[in-house]
């Protein structure tokens, strides 16, 4: 019966490795395509401008152009947003899992480096194995920290370009475009600390950290 309960969660945490990996996978080719769509846009832009002289048609080309790259950037956003929470989700699955595993053979606790529990300790010692609380390290290096980067840059752009098609003078342009760039980053930053808060309020750990 234990043989049999050893097979069964061994093969649940294949399962959920194989489910996060590809799962990884895919973000990581969504987020390729869209940087990869970002530095089309911008040599693009470039032709664009070269053929035009800067001259004010430009601004109308480079909003229709930013306006593609900033709805692709927009929904790489919500994707990688998803898979964060997803990989999240899976951690704590293979916690229980090894908890599992501690209770068919309790001798195995000094060979795990990953935690046994589902609670956000339990999280954090998986995803660093010498128990650090995240840092800005981490955080900071993030795919989302990334992908909101790029799109508040590109938000800056759409709107400083879409400003000048409107007749505003060069530097009120470039204002409305740090300001919006600014103030997309800092709510979105905002957003995914609330969204990282909401998922444990919303969730019931069965092995919390401190127990066996």
């Amino acid at each position: 019966m234990r043989a049999l309960r050893a097979q069964l969660l061994a093969t649940e945490h294949w399962s959920l490795l194989a489910s996060r990996s590809s799962t990884q996978s895919e973000m990581l080719t969504r987020i390729t395509i869209f940087l990869a769509l970002v530095s089309a846009g911008l040599v693009s832009l470039a032709l664009i401008g070269q053929a035009t002289q800067f001259e004010r048609e430009f601004a109308g080309y480079s909003v229709i152009v930013l306006v593609i790259v900033a709805l692709v950037g927009i929904v790489t956003q919500v994707r990688v947003l998803v898979v964060g929470n997803e990989d999240l989700m899976y951690v704590l699955a293979m916690n229980r899992l090894r908890a599992a595993y501690l209770e068919l053979d309790p001798g195995l606790a000094p060979y795990f480096m990953a935690s046994a529990h589902d609670d956000v300790t339990g999280s954090r010692r998986t995803y660093d194995f010498f128990g650090h609380r995240r840092s800005l390290f981490h955080v900071g290096g993030s795919s989302m920290v990334l992908i909101v980067m790029v799109n508040a840059a590109i938000l800056g752009l759409l709107a400083a370009s879409l400003t000048r098609a409107l007749g505003a003078v060069d530097w009120v342009a470039v204002l409305v475009g740090v300001g919006i760039a600014l103030v997309f980053f800092v709510a979105n930053a905002l957003g995914m600390g609330r969204a990282y808060q909401r998922v444990w309020e919303t969730y019931t750990p069965v092995f919390p950290t401190g127990t066996s």
